[in-house]
């Protein structure tokens, strides 16, 4: 890694840090709070938001007649969903132990925590767990890929990629084939660093000289 590619680094760490501190700016001016994985509203604001539910017959009265006939096809992601979250979770149960690779901790990734909105009627509540479930599920897939391939593959690609996983900015560069066979195993053992850390990739651990 370059001088200049660890400068960026800290320096998105330090804007993450500062958006971390403005969310939970917004969430007290929101009037709640969260403890231990649950949400606490602070008196008098979930009845606040009952005043904006909209019933369940006024909500399929406003719905257009494409969301109406599109909701089965929708709903019937649940199903490549639900087999992929399976088939994930099994991969690495047996994958990741053979390989030493610390699991991925699922419940970091799938919160269904939408459902306590008073302002949401049932439809509305229903359709936020499916998206939290769905994107969650993506994203604790992603983060068992990404692990695989710093173990197997920690290489850049030769063309961009758009938004890759957070892993792959620490990669080594196309064609550095020195780099490869000599930090294969300081990248393996990243990944227990990480476990160990709490953190979700690697921060140079190159224990040889600096890139020029």
């Amino acid at each position: 890694m370059t001088g200049r590619m660890k400068e960026l680094a800290s320096e998105i760490v330090r804007l993450q840090t500062e958006l971390d501190r403005e969310i939970e700016r917004r969430r007290r001016e929101l009037g709640w709070s969260i403890k231990e994985r649950l949400v606490r509203f602070e008196e008098g604001i979930v009845a606040q938001q009952r005043q904006f539910r909209v019933g369940v017959t006024e909500f399929v009265r406003r719905a257009s007649l494409g969301a109406i006939v599109t909701a089965p096809i929708v709903y019937s992601m649940i199903v490549p969903l639900a087999l992929l979250d399976l088939w994930a979770t099994i991969f690495q149960g047996i994958c990741f132990r053979a390989y030493n690779i610390p699991k991925v901790r699922r419940a970091d990734y799938i919160a269904l925590d939408r459902g306590r909105l008073a302002y949401l009627n049932w439809i509305e509540a229903l359709n936020c767990a499916y998206c939290g479930y769905g994107n969650g599920v993506v994203a604790y897939v992603r983060e068992i890929s990404s692990r695989t391939e710093q173990y197997w593959c920690p290489i850049k690609h030769a063309v961009r990629v758009n938004d890759p996983h957070q892993r792959y900015y620490d990669f080594l560069e196309y064609g550095d084939a020195e780099g490869y066979r000599a930090r294969l195993d300081s990248f393996r053992a990243g990944l227990r660093e990480d476990a160990a850390e709490g953190t979700t990739h690697i921060v140079n651990r190159d224990p040889g000289p600096p890139s020029p």
